[in-house]
């Protein structure tokens, strides 16, 4: 019996980090599908295999190696054909580095220049042949990459769908890489934003995620040639068949009056903002050169409360930043305990080599870092819980986004971001249910369909 002749490459892409990276992913993928390359599963159906990494914290840039090594095993196997390639934030960073560290990466490009993938594709096809070295492409390219990107593949897309409007920061807080990995500030053209926001509805998406490093700092051009501030970008997309819309991740400097109207004035736009505050000390806000205090923060939050009172805050932290006293740690329990955070994430200080904080002195132990990490999210946690049995008894719209494994159950979101499961049949997915609820786990909600 004669096998059939396999009709495509396989790619299998792994991403770590942001919301951001998934999006990049998922046009890495549409560049090549016209070189005959289908998204797998698993690596070992791979020809090509794309790490698209995070660099923001330093067990995630360990991460990748561990992965290469891991994929050198498999690589040495002479039966294997696979290309390597190492994308994204580390892949900026490290560059050459990581072919010295992982001498099996074929690739190594940044998050500025995976527009040029099918030509970087073609260029170690050939230096394969000629046994030469890896290609190191993290240039930062004259061209707007996303100018040189194809229109979004027609495809059916999943309910909820990422849009990247904005990339880069020009805000250098200093334990951050992003600025030296993804550029300067840059708002794509409101052209170009709802445009692709069309193709995804077409697509089937019914709620659009606006994803940007700092997002609400979004300035553009508008339909006319006019600057668009981001209130009105969001006011342009709300007018197009869309239920829901959310945006992430904002920085509190570019939370101005316009954008807080925003979750009054506009009703597609969903009751959940993700605002990071990192810290809760003026000291430590001013080390970081975050550009704002405690008390100017706390004022944003009752802004949006006062028009939108039942509005979901999320939020980040760093534990441990140089120079950080237990009355600063202090300073940041309590701004937990005045926001009352519906969600949050936490981190460990990670010092990352190149940036300001690096080299500070009065960098803090370990042991202190795991002990008030520890006590931060066991406050999280508990505002978290309080948040969630609000709920109890409520009705909420969810929005159906996919099937679970046990049959005749499926889930979704409610406005304010939880995961809700309950009973129904699949065809509802990408329908709005209004949803009793019932009870609540550690991270999401239980209920049934009114």
């Amino acid at each position: 019996m004669q096998l059939k002749e396999k009709t495509h490459k396989g790619l299998y892409i792994k991403n770590y980090g942001c919301q951001m990276n998934v999006y990049d992913g998922d046009r890495m993928h549409e560049l090549l599908s016209p070189l005959n390359y289908k998204r797998v599963d698993d690596p070992n159906d791979a020809e090509l295999i794309i790490l698209n990494t995070c660099h923001i914290r330093e067990k995630a840039t360990e991460k990748i190696y561990s992965e290469l090594g891991r994929l050198k095993k498999r690589f040495n196997n002479p039966k294997k054909n696979i290309k390597i390639a190492v994308a994204g934030c580390v892949a900026q960073a490290e560059g050459e580095e990581l072919v010295r560290r992982a001498p099996l990466v074929d690739l190594v490009f940044g998050p500025l220049t995976y527009h040029q993938l099918p030509e970087m594709i073609q260029e170690i096809t050939d230096r394969k042949k000629e046994r030469n070295k890896a290609l190191v492409n993290i240039e930062f390219p004259e061209r707007d990459k996303f100018l040189s990107l194809p229109e979004r593949a027609n495809k059916k897309e999943t309910v909820s769908a990422f849009l990247s409007v904005q990339e880069g920061c020009d805000k250098f807080c200093t334990f951050c890489v992003v600025p030296y990995t993804r550029g300067v500030e840059s708002s794509r053209p409101a052209v170009q934003i709802i445009s692709e926001a069309k193709e995804l509805i077409n697509n089937g998406a019914k709620e659009i995620i606006l994803l940007g490093q700092n997002v609400n700092a979004w300035n553009g051009e508008g339909l006319s040639g006019n600057r668009w501030d981001f209130s009105e970008l969001i006011k342009r997309l709300s007018e197009l068949n869309i239920d829901r819309l959310r945006f992430t991740t904002s920085h509190p400097k570019d939370m101005n009056n316009k954008l807080i109207r925003c979750f009054f004035n506009i009703p597609k736009l969903q009751p959940y903002l993700h605002l990071p505050v990192q810290s809760g000390s003026n000291k430590i806000l001013k080390a970081m050169n975050r550009g704002y205090s405690k008390q100017q923060y706390i004022e944003i939050i009752e802004k949006i409360r006062d028009i939108r009172p039942d509005i979901a805050i999320s939020g980040d932290f760093i534990v441990g930043f140089p120079g950080e006293t237990d009355d600063d740690f202090n300073d940041t329990m309590d701004i937990i305990k005045k926001v009352k955070y519906a969600h949050a994430y936490s981190f460990k200080y990670s010092p990352r080599p190149g940036t300001p904080a690096a080299s500070m002195d009065l960098q803090i132990d370990e042991e202190t870092k795991r002990e008030r990490l520890f006590k931060l999210q066991e406050l999280i946690t508990a505002s978290m819980k309080t948040f969630n049995e609000s709920f109890l008894g409520r009705t909420l719209e969810i929005l159906v986004e996919k099937q679970r494994f046990e049959e005749n159950k499926i889930s979704g979101r409610s406005p304010y971001l939880q995961s809700v499961h309950m009973e129904g049949h699949n065809s509802l997915i990408g329908e709005l249910v209004n949803v009793d609820i019932l009870k609540i786990r550690e991270n999401s909600l239980l209920g049934t369909i009114v």
